[in-house]
């Protein structure tokens, strides 16, 4: 019968013959895993290499699965080897992922270098469409004459949009606004003087504002057309208002406007909401009156329309005409915008170009 032989070991452990061939293997898993790590390029090669060899299921694991066929002498002893060998490999892969994490944010740091000769981005800084900035004048320009500016909805009733304004159903005023409808007595407003009617029914005279917004009104698309465009209307009502207050307003108006040089030119005209009425011209801001394309060479300009407000207006809100008159006009924002800065079509200040935008 052979008996067991004792070996010494190198680091002076003493083993059987299957403690020994355990511990060969051990060095043998050791020194492939170390070998592995070096090798390793980045994190997820080095989260393969500890799940083979430090996992559940890893190598070094396999190997205290069979220390149980060790004598209880040796048990010990290879139970300390495997353990130094697993803090070993630890310890290095540990220092493995720094090394690679260090590697990382040096190659970021470098991919991110600021070159500071190189010229910065132009950061791109918003501004006032030109519409805007007309209104935002305008509205200055009036405050200044002691006007408060006052607002109303954009979607109307048949009743403040024309019948208050001394336009009944049958009025063929009605045929020259082709008014989009949304259903029966509501529609788009055509005109901002329905906020005016909303002021004087819950306003007592002295009244004196201004009503800027959108209108709306079924107009083909042209380069002086667009069914949707902006008005600022303007309404003053107390004791003793006369024409000369009017035409006071619109001169000082457009000498804020265009010029002191500017003059003011009435001609008559019909409004069913005003009487008398009349159409304002102004000299002609292309050739200073002289004649030119722009003006059809009359050397003037129509700007808005303007008159004394009609006493059916004062009455269907609840103010004695007999003791309070008023004068009121509209002046169309789109093309005081278009004379003022000289642009030859309407749909320029609609398209969101940005090439015109930025000349303003």
């Amino acid at each position: 019968m052979l008996r067991p032989v004792v070996i010494s070991s190198q680091d002076g452990a003493y083993f059987l013959f299957g403690g020994e061939k355990m511990k060969e293997q051990l060095i043998s898993i050791s020194a492939a895993a170390k070998t592995a790590v070096e090798a390793c390029e980045n994190e997820a090669q080095i989260e393969e290499v500890r799940v083979k060899y430090l996992g559940k299921k890893g190598e070094l694991t396999a190997i205290l699965k069979q220390m149980g066929g060790l004598s209880p002498e040796e048990r010990p002893i290879m139970g300390q080897l495997v353990n130094q060998a697993k803090q070993e490999l630890e310890a290095l892969i540990t220092d493995k992922k720094e090394i690679l994490k260090q590697a990382a944010r040096d190659e970021k740091l470098k991919a991110e270098t600021i070159d500071i000769t190189m010229p910065a981005k132009e950061l791109k800084v918003g501004k006032l469409h030109p519409l805007n900035t007309v209104l935002d004048d305008m509205i200055n320009i009036f405050q200044s004459m002691g006007f408060d500016v006052v607002d109303g909805p954009e979607v109307e009733t048949d009743y403040y949009n024309f019948e208050c304004l001394n336009v009944p159903a049958d009025h063929p005023a009605r045929d020259m606004q082709d008014t989009f409808y949304l259903a029966d007595n509501i529609l788009l407003r055509t005109q901002t003087s329905a906020a005016q009617i909303r002021t004087m029914e819950n306003l007592k005279p002295p009244i004196r504002v201004i009503c800027p917004g959108r209108v709306f009104r079924a107009d083909e698309v042209d380069a002086t057309h667009s069914p949707v465009f902006h008005q600022i209307e303007g309404l003053v009502v107390d004791k003793g208002v006369t024409m000369c207050d009017l035409k006071g307003v619109l001169e000082q108006f457009a000498h804020e406007i265009y010029g002191k040089d500017t003059k003011v030119k009435f001609r008559p005209s019909f409004f069913p909401f005003t009487e008398p009425s009349v159409e304002v011209d102004v000299t002609c801001s292309e050739c200073a009156g002289k004649g030119c394309r722009v003006c059809k060479g009359s050397g003037w300009i129509e700007i808005l329309g303007a008159g004394m407000v009609h006493p059916n207006v004062l009455r269907s809100c609840g103010i004695d005409p007999e003791e309070y008159s008023g004068f009121a006009f509209g002046i169309g924002l789109d093309r005081l915008t278009t004379t003022r800065y000289k642009i030859s079509d309407i749909r320029l200040l609609f398209e969101n170009d940005k090439r015109f935008l930025d000349q303003f």
